[in-house]
């Protein structure tokens, strides 16, 4: 990336993304990185600000994640974030230690307005906390610009420095005036001019598209979602006849997916694009028969994945690029940005086998958040109804069945699951929901029904409203739709008596069931 940029240094807590994603909204790229990135790699790419996150650990104590007193001395301008804030604040002499009261939820802050992070900001605002540990007594230099009840600093800078601190979470919506903040941080104190811009991207990409695939052979892996769909759009425009779109009917997509697929990107669509359809359902069934563990299912779906790619090649001839679909969460969340845990492995990035038959993979979205991918989407042209279509994973229904998956229990969650989406559709909430599915659990209980007693399974539905699908609260859905819908599937999917709804968020669910 060719960008201006903001680099956040993650410390292992749990809204690295969401920073990132609001500095993006500021129109300036931005990455993830581990806080034991060399200082040297972290110089040479010139960023124009760094942001500390949050993270688990108490700083002052022996082995917990810090960084060194010569990145705060580089002269790059430095906001640091609840522990990052700490951490600043430790290694240049402040004193940090465990809190007489913790501070968890939305606490008012009052701040000093004359400070540049805080112009345009209500004197006392609402921030998000969550802290056992306090900065007592800020390093030397520092000027305290917030404080509440409980956090005599809950904010500092060094004007002369660069350096800044805020106790609290600028990132997250409850923070009622975060977004100017972070705004005041990249504009007002890094200098950013905001030339992260999705038309910009679309045009940079096609172009190193074309100048990295040349005159050479090109396979899609298109899933018929969102992101596989952007990609392949965006090669077609970049490669034209150079590219191939193989689609791979794993017999585990939503109902009548398959033919859905087919008919926006087959011969009869509005897409010139080689389109081939693989029916692999048996296979995949075949391969994933007695498995239960979801990272085992993940990695068996990929791999095969992979292998009937590698055939469809074999067929064409020589292919020298595979492209597929990948985003920025992916990246993060198999582990391979920032210090955050391994959530789960993503086909398109953890659960790659280690030989694959092609020169080099494609992942013209691999630096975009989903919201990002879908402004690329519009941008290339593609209708709305395609770009806003619902996210689905790429092992699909195979991770929204509980234990072993089956031909069976496929059909059963393809049946709840169209239920669901047509009642959501019919009263008017399909655009206002982040996302919403159903999924099998592996639960079974007791019911009655006529005068007989059942012994099935439950469906569990999920809708969550989301903006940047790192973080997720569980929708308030009328309770009219939950009703109509659990009626409907009692009565009209074989071996489910019971409906379950999920009230979870994440963290600390997922949004997905595995």
């Amino acid at each position: 990336m060719n960008q201006e940029k903001i680099l956040v240094i993650d410390f292992g807590g749990q809204y690295n993304q969401l920073v990132a994603r609001r500095v993006r909204e500021c129109n300036v790229y931005c990455e993830i990185y581990s806080y034991k990135t060399d200082l040297n790699q972290i110089k040479a790419m010139k960023p124009k600000g760094i942001i500390l996150t949050g993270g688990p650990d108490s700083c002052y104590e022996e082995g917990a994640a810090s960084c060194s007193r010569e990145l705060f001395e580089s002269g790059i301008p430095i906001l640091g974030l609840c522990y990052g804030a700490q951490v600043m604040m430790h290694v240049l002499g402040g004193h940090v230690c465990e809190a007489p009261v913790r501070e968890y939820g939305k606490i008012e802050v009052t701040v000093d307005r004359s400070s540049v992070l805080f112009d345009d900001v209500s004197e006392k605002t609402i921030c998000w906390m969550s802290h056992n540990d306090y900065i007592e007594k800020e390093a030397p230099g520092f000027k305290i610009i917030a404080h509440t009840r409980n956090c005599p600093v809950a904010g500092a800078e060094s004007v002369e420095k660069q350096l800044y601190a805020f106790q609290f979470h600028p990132e997250v919506l409850h923070t009622q005036e975060g977004r100017k903040m972070l705004h005041n941080f990249v504009y007002g104190v890094c200098g950013c001019a905001g030339t992260w811009k999705m038309d910009a991207f679309v045009e940079t990409s096609i172009q190193a598209i074309r100048e990295k695939v040349g005159d050479g052979k090109v396979l899609c892996a298109l899933s018929g979602g969102v992101d596989s769909s952007v990609a392949a759009v965006m090669l077609a425009k970049a490669v034209g006849d150079q590219l191939t779109c193989v689609f791979v009917d794993h017999g585990l997509l939503r109902k009548n997916e398959g033919d859905e697929v087919e008919a926006v990107f087959g011969p009869n669509g509005p897409y010139k694009l080689h389109f081939i359809r693989v029916n692999a359902q048996q296979r995949f069934y075949d391969k994933l028969k007695g498995v239960t563990d979801p990272e085992r299912k993940r990695k068996i779906i990929g791999e095969e994945f992979i292998r009937v790619f590698e055939e469809e090649a074999k067929k064409i001839g020589t292919v020298d690029f595979l492209v597929q679909g990948t985003i920025y969460p992916d990246v993060v969340e198999s582990g391979l940005g920032g210090e955050s845990a391994v959530i789960k492995s993503h086909h398109n990035v953890g659960g790659l086998p280690d030989y694959v038959d092609f020169k080099e993979i494609i992942e013209p979205l691999r630096d975009l958040f989903k919201d990002e991918v879908r402004k690329v989407g519009l941008e290339l042209g593609i209708p709305e109804n395609l770009v806003y279509r619902q996210p689905f994973p790429g092992p699909g229904l195979g991770i929204r069945i509980i234990g072993e998956v089956t031909p069976e229990k496929v059909v059963m969650v393809q049946e709840a699951d169209a239920i669901y989406r047509e009642e959501i559709a019919k009263a008017g909430l399909d655009r206002g929901i982040g996302q919403y599915f159903a999924a099998l659990t592996n639960m079974r209980s007791v019911g009655v029904m006529g005068d007989g007693r059942t012994y099935d399974y439950a469906i569990a539905l999920r809708a969550v409203n989301t903006i940047d699908f790192m973080t997720a609260e569980a929708a308030e859905l009328p309770w009219e739709v939950l009703s109509k819908t659990a009626n409907r599937i009692v009565n009209e999917v074989t071996h489910v008596n019971r409906v379950l709804y999920d009230c979870t968020g994440k963290p600390p669910g997922t949004i997905e069931f595995e």
